[in-house]
């Protein structure tokens, strides 16, 4: 989930923690065409059971469905411990959640944190806010303990949202940041870099295996990686440089031209965003070669030719990783099929793309922060 600011070694570890996701789509899809979709929303509003197997150290935390654009995982806060679901995003390192007093209609929706409640909050005196894509937050810095699956950071700073806007049709409550601490917008210590150094987490390796279409059991793991979610050997490749998830990438090609990134380019890999994203010209560029029919900012193509659409090849560290036509078009509620590259709203002085969902559900991806690297893998 790649933003602006407003304001100011692999680990096969014996303790690794799975948080499962699922992507915002099953639920929608299996209810809507029986009229369910509300009595459960209404049975089953926000508290969702917590499974935890302790004699193996994995957590497995159910996940609801309600849109096809993100993965999300619950996490709680404060004691007793409030829940939230929350986007596990690479590109962006805070963690916040609405507070009780945010009276944006997005907030109105969503489980907000109610800091009376809790009898380990603490406040400071500092605020921060943040653009994203697709909306923008101002908020607190607050001090509470955070738990994700059986590990639990005490005192952890994290943002309160007091106002938001743009998030009024996402299905999520606030995003948890995995970016390095560098890019920390409120200036404190992420969740991940605390627990690390608190010795929670053996080794400082974070994993996803995001499952495609209709599929269960999607998962972020934490302290090592679990060779049974990915095929083949894991390709690392290492940062541009430390202090962000991007990554050089040599080329990007289809039926063998290069059709972007001729000279070379870096891409990031992020987990919170549905799209692959480019610069406005070689994006417009991929859209007439796969042979898209533009209506405003989508582009259309006619499902019937979905599977014999090229794959786009990006080659990362002399490694290919082909991105099928089925990866790259989705189907909108009309049942039209559109792509999901879209042009970067950011210009950089060099060519940079971003990698989202599209990519990271054909490859399970590791994120080493003691090695400053990225292991990537064909996913099961």
């Amino acid at each position: 989930m790649k933003w602006l600011v407003l304001f100011g070694l692999v680990a096969f570890s014996e303790c690794i923690v799975k948080v499962p996701l699922r992507r915002l789509k099953t639920m929608r899809k299996t209810l809507s065409g029986k009229n369910k979709l509300n009595d459960v929303l209404k049975e089953y509003p926000y508290r969702l059971p917590q499974i935890s197997f302790r004699d193996s150290n994995v957590t497995i935390v159910p996940l609801r469905n309600m849109r096809d654009i993100f993965y999300v995982g619950n996490i709680t806060i404060g004691t007793p411990p409030q829940e939230f679901q929350v986007v596990f995003d690479t590109a962006s390192s805070d963690l916040w959640v609405p507070s009780i007093f945010c009276k944006s209609s997005s907030c109105s929706t969503r489980a907000r944190f109610r800091h009376r409640q809790s009898s380990t909050f603490r406040r400071v005196n500092k605020t921060f806010g943040i653009l994203y894509g697709a909306g923008k937050m101002k908020g607190v810095v607050v001090h509470d303990t955070v738990r994700i699956g059986d590990l639990v950071s005490t005192d952890q700073p994290f943002g309160l949202s007091m106002v938001e806007s743009g998030f009024e049709h996402r299905q999520f409550d606030g995003v948890l940041g995995l970016n390095y601490p560098n890019l920390s917008v409120s200036k404190t210590i992420p969740i991940f870099d605390k627990l690390t150094n608190e010795g929670a987490i053996s080794e400082p390796v974070f994993a996803f295996y995001l499952s495609k279409d209709e599929q269960e059991g999607s998962v972020v793991m934490f302290g090592g990686v679990d060779h049974r979610y990915y095929k083949e050997e894991l390709n690392w490749v290492p940062l541009v440089k430390a202090g962000d998830w991007s990554v050089r990438v040599d080329r990007i090609t289809m039926r063998g031209e290069v059709i972007a990134c001729a000279d070379g380019c870096t891409a990031l890999l992020d987990t919170g965003s549905s799209l692959i994203q480019g610069p406005g010209r070689l994006v417009d560029n991929v859209q007439n070669l796969i042979g898209t029919m533009p209506q405003g900012s989508t582009h259309y193509v006619p499902c019937s030719v979905v599977n014999i659409l090229p794959p786009i090849i990006f080659t990362i560290n002399g490694i290919n990783y082909p991105v099928p036509g089925r990866a790259y078009i989705l189907k909108d509620s009309r049942g039209r099929c559109y792509t999901n590259f879209k042009k970067k709203t950011l210009r950089t002085s060099t060519e940079s793309w971003v990698l989202g969902e599209p990519f990271l559900r054909l490859y399970f991806s590791v994120f080493d922060r003691g090695n400053d690297r990225i292991g990537l893998a064909p996913a099961v």
